[in-house]
């Protein structure tokens, strides 16, 4: 099967050895101080759950290897290809699953998320879910400083529209906290390694296509913070976002992101399983 997945290159540097059935995986790109915090309280959880970083490219010096072995980070992993957040994610998903793990956690790098929330995905997976999705939205969540806009649109727009297509009540769906199993992931029916994935579809299609295959899928509460002044920690672009993000919705209704057949072999990574 791996050799029909669409991966981009990647440069590996594996810094410890694997130790933890799951990983947590951290797509970033020039996140400087914030990464490095995030992942000084992420060292905690370290003894339970391997950390792995999949770089878009910093060049700022934030993700030095001294610095990255000091807090227990397992592997780096830097992509050296074209995309974005999705190209980054393939690159994870693939080194995690030929690494023998058997599921993941993703969380942004930019030390919004409450890491504290680890155990619980842990404890979700171990029950069998399928796709476990980390909410500000629900009980016991908390949604801190969330910019007014973005609010108004994850509740009115992204969330209904998402949950509709699954079948399934989402509240949170442009949060990147959230888990997937190994088998949901290597499901053939989803075959997240393709080139179609590139920007920022690839969250959405994971939170639509599990419900819709009957994998258990279920919300928790996480706590995601946003500054109190000064400028938002974020990749996406205001305008760029808003149209990017509209045309993700419509590809899934429209069905545009479902394999259509087997992937012609086209396998391009570097990475080493």
């Amino acid at each position: 099967m791996e050799t029909t997945w669409q991966v981009p290159k990647a440069k590996i540097y594996e810094l410890q050895e694997k130790k933890t059935k799951y990983c947590v995986l951290i797509p970033v790109i020039n996140e400087g101080t914030r990464i490095q915090k995030q992942l000084l309280e992420l060292k905690a959880y370290s003894n339970i759950i391997d950390i792995i970083i999949t770089d878009g490219g910093s060049t700022d010096n934030s993700l030095d290897i001294d610095f990255l072995k000091s807090v227990n980070v397992r592997s780096l992993l830097v992509k050296e290809d074209t995309g974005k957040l999705s190209s980054q994610l393939r690159i994870g998903y693939a080194y995690l699953i030929k690494q023998g793990y058997e599921g993941v956690i993703t969380i942004d790098g930019n030390n919004k998320d409450g890491v504290d929330a680890i155990p619980r995905f842990i404890e979700e997976l171990d029950k069998g879910y399928g796709l476990v999705q980390g909410s500000r939205y629900v009980k016991g969540g908390k949604a801190i400083n969330t910019p007014f806009i973005r609010d108004w649109a994850i509740k009115l727009i992204h969330a209904p529209i998402v949950s509709l297509a699954a079948g399934f009540h989402y509240t949170d769906t442009t949060n990147g906290y959230r888990a997937y199993s190994k088998d949901y992931l290597l499901d053939s029916r989803v075959q997240p390694f393709r080139d179609i994935f590139v920007n920022y579809e690839i969250l959405a299609y994971l939170s639509v296509r599990a419900p819709k295959l009957g994998y258990k899928t279920k919300e928790i509460p996480v706590t995601r913070s946003y500054p109190g002044n000064g400028k938002v920690p974020t990749k996406i672009s205001h305008f760029k976002g808003n149209i990017m993000l509209l045309k993700t919705l419509f590809n899934l209704f429209t069905r545009q992101y479902n394999p259509k057949r087997l992937p012609i072999t086209n396998e391009k990574s570097s990475i080493n399983g």
